[in-house]
C-alpha cells in the first residue's frame, strides 16, 4: 500500500481536533478539501475512520490504534527536520579528523580553536596515526575528513587540497652552532643526522629528496616522531630535519639555528583530503571552510 503521507497529516489533523473545520483551519486548505481527502484515506485503506456527528468527528476503535501510530510518525519526522536544522546550523553534531600527531600539534589545533568558538556544541575526535591507516579510516567512514603531510600517494578515491605551504630544513643546537659558519655540501657531509622514521609522509618526503640529490645519508638516530627529532637536535646530538613552521618558537629562542646548506630542499604543502563522489556533512564543510578560508 502506498498512500500520499499529506493524507496521514490530515487525518491526524482531523482525529487530533475532532472537527473537519478546525482542522482545515490549521491546514490553510478548504474545508471540502479536508474531507475529500479523508474519504480518499478511507477507500485506500478500505475501512471508516471516523464517526461522523453534528458536532465533529470521532474516531473508530480500529482508527484509534491507528492514529497512535500516524501520532508516532509525524512526531519522528518533526525531530528529524529538527535535528537536521540544527546540524545545518551546526548546533549540534560530531567531527572526526584523522592526522598525524605532529600535524594535530602544530597545524590542526589552531583551526579547531577557531572552530569550537563559533561551533561549541559539536564533539570533536581526532584520531593520530599513519597516514595509510589514516586513509583506510576515511574510506570506512569512521572519519570525515584527514589532515596530512603532502606529498603523498595518489588515491582514485579521494580528492586532496593542498592549503599550507612548509619548508623542511636542517637544524642543529647551541653547541654545534660553529656549522653555521659554512655552507655546507650535504653530498660530503660527515655529521650525525637525526630523521624521523620511515613509512612517516615527512620521511618518504626526505628520502625522495636525498635520491634525487645522489645524497648518501645514513641518520645515526632514527626515532618515531617529530617532537623527538627536536628534542635530541635541541641537545646536540646531531643534525635535525625539522620543518621550519613547527620550530618558530625554539628558532626565536635560540635552542635551535639552521644550517646553511646545498642542495636545498623544496617546499612541500599540507593538505585537507576527503572521499570523493560524496557530500560532507554541513559540520565539515564548515570547518573545510574555515582551513580554507582563515589567515592563521
Amino acid at each position: 500500500m502506498n498512500i500520499d503521507l499529506n493524507l496521514y497529516r490530515i487525518f491526524y489533523e482531523v482525529a487530533k481536533r475532532g472537527n473537519i473545520t478546525k482542522a482545515a483551519e490549521e491546514l490553510y486548505i478548504s474545508q471540502p478539501a479536508v474531507t475529500q481527502a479523508i474519504h480518499s484515506l478511507e477507500k485506500q485503506i478500505g475501512a471508516t475512520l471516523f464517526i461522523r456527528a453534528k458536532k465533529g468527528v470521532t474516531l473508530t476503535e480500529e482508527a484509534k490504534v491507528l492514529f497512535q501510530f500516524v501520532e508516532s510518525g509525524l512526531n519522528y519526522i518533526k525531530n528529524g527536520e529538527n535535528k537536521f536544522k540544527e546540524l545545518m546550523n551546526i548546533e549540534s553534531g560530531t567531527l572526526k579528523i584523522g592526522a598525524s600527531t605532529t600535524v594535530t600539534q602544530h597545524v590542526l589545533l589552531k583551526y579547531l580553536d577557531i572552530f569550537q568558538e563559533r561551533y561549541p556544541n559539536v564533539s570533536i575526535s581526532i584520531v593520530n596515526n599513519l597516514t595509510q591507516d589514516l586513509v583506510k579510516l576515511l574510506r570506512e567512514g569512521s572519519v570525515d575528513l584527514l589532515i596530512l603531510n603532502l606529498p603523498t600517494k595518489e588515491y582514485k578515491d579521494i580528492d586532496v587540497v593542498p592549503f599550507l605551504e612548509v619548508h623542511d630544513t636542517f637544524m642543529v643546537g647551541k653547541r654545534k652552532i660553529d656549522l653555521l659558519n659554512k655552507k655546507l655540501d650535504l653530498t660530503k657531509i660527515k655529521e650525525d643526522f637525526i630523521f624521523q622514521k620511515s613509512p612517516s609522509n615527512t620521511r618518504l618526503f626526505l628520502n625522495n629528496y636525498l635520491n634525487s640529490n645522489n645524497i648518501d645519508i645514513i641518520p645515526k638516530y632514527d626515532v618515531v616522531s617529530f617532537n623527538l627529532v627536536k628534542d635530541m637536535t635541541k641537545m646536540n646530538l646531531g643534525i635535525g630535519y625539522i620543518t621550519r613552521e613547527f620550530a618558530i618558537k625554539e628558532l626565536e629562542s635560540g635552542e635551535l639555528f639552521e644550517i646553511d646548506y646545498t642542495p636545498k630542499i623544496p617546499s612541500r604543502n599540507i593538505g585537507i583530503a576527503t572521499l570523493s563522489n560524496t557530500i560532507p556533512s554541513f559540520t565539515t564543510k564548515k570547518f573545510i571552510d574555515i582551513i580554507l578560508k582563515e589567515k592563521i
